[in-house]
């Protein structure tokens, strides 16, 4: 029972912000109240999101690939994807946030998570191993994804703003899920040595392959039987969707009113999402399993592209909702700037903890300019 204390937690949150807690939405003119509902929901949702993350954990312990990498990417990024759509279609519509929210991930995850993993990494072992064909692989996909998605609408001009025409959203939106989709059946299927952790002292890269990605430990309690955890998985990812609405008005009230940066919304959303994933791969990283934090962490940045960029661009199309993608010209040059480190970074050298550092450096400049645009 304590493990899902979470869970608990999460329902009987949920059934008061649906009963009595309209009320206290409804009136959001004490600066106390709107902090203390805040604190409250985003501790829950946080607490409920590790409790996914767990339990997609033991899932992919159970089952192995192709079936452990689809459900831990699906689990986490599912909670953004759900947030982004209740949002989107809850009336009142932020065109920017789906554009806020995903380069806010970017930078997070390419930044502030590598960054994170590779100083504990080489703080505790110097140097460390990774897969290279794995690392090119998802950043190879990362990038003109990326650019597709994040810059390109910048400087179309069959439309007014940084937006897609409906014809230009529906075939972008297409091609993305297709090249994500190529993506996930490479990765378990045909090429999954690449992102495995290759063999200490061995002159060629060498494989382990009798033995999945999915196995190694991830230190997140006992295992149970896979209709246990898939159960329990939906579960507990119900009151992080349903408590994102509530969220999102608290979010938009307090940042009007206290005269904070729109784009804030986008990386609250972002760090309740990635903050499971964030312990576990810095987790990795100490233990010495640095493809594993690789998985992670880029896997994360592709998938909030790969399956985010769809899904948004399907609702703006069938609801009418105007959808502002494109970045402007100083988030435009850090995320060029940020693309071509990560390809350094992962260049087939042991990772170090001066590449930690740059990263995170780049990191805390991207939060400087969420604040002072």
């Amino acid at each position: 029972m304590r493990p899902e204390l979470g869970l608990i937690a999460g329902i009987a949150t949920t059934v008061i912000f649906f009963t009595v807690g309209k009320e206290w939405l409804a009136d959001l003119e004490s600066a106390p109240r709107v902090a203390l509902l805040f604190a409250w929901l985003f501790g829950v949702m946080i607490w409920c999101a590790f409790g996914v993350v767990r339990h997609a954990d033991a899932l992919a312990e159970l089952l192995g690939e192709p079936y452990g990498t689809l459900i831990l990417t699906l689990a986490v990024i599912s909670m953004e994807v759900a947030i982004l759509a209740t949002v989107m279609l809850g009336g009142d519509p932020n065109p920017t946030l789906p554009r806020e929210t995903m380069f806010a991930i970017l930078m997070i995850v390419l930044n502030g998570m590598v960054g994170t993993v590779l100083a504990i990494g080489g703080l505790r072992h110097v140097e460390q191993e990774y897969n290279l064909q794995g690392a090119m692989a998802y950043l190879a996909v990362i990038t003109p994804l990326a650019i597709i998605a994040l810059v390109i609408p910048t400087f179309t001009q069959a439309t007014t703003g940084p937006t897609f025409t409906t014809r230009q959203a529906v075939i972008f939106g297409v091609l993305t899920a297709l090249l994500y989709a190529a993506f996930l059946t490479i990765q378990t299927t045909r090429h999954r040595s690449f992102f495995v952790q290759p063999k200490k002292n061995a002159k060629n890269i060498d494989i382990e392959l009798a033995q999945p990605a999915s196995a190694e430990p991830h230190g997140h309690g006992k295992v149970y039987s896979a209709p246990y955890h898939a159960v329990l998985l939906l579960a507990t990812l119900l009151p992080v969707v349903l408590l994102s609405k509530p969220l999102a008005k608290l979010i938009d009230f307090g940042t009007e009113q206290m005269g904070l940066p729109i784009a804030l919304g986008g990386v609250l959303i972002a760090m309740l999402i990635l903050s499971p994933e964030w312990t576990s791969a810095c987790q990795a990283a100490a233990r010495n399993q640095l493809q594993r934090a690789v998985n992670l962490s880029l896997g994360s940045a592709l998938s909030t592209i790969g399956l985010t960029v769809p899904v948004v661009l399907a609702i703006g199309v069938f609801t009418g909702t105007p959808l502002e993608l494109g970045l402007n010209n100083v988030e435009i040059a850090l995320l060029a700037v940020t693309l071509f480190v990560c390809q350094m970074t992962f260049s087939g050298a042991p990772t170090n903890i001066l590449l930690g550092f740059v990263h995170l450096v780049l990191f805390f400049a991207y939060l400087v300019l969420v604040f002072t645009q």
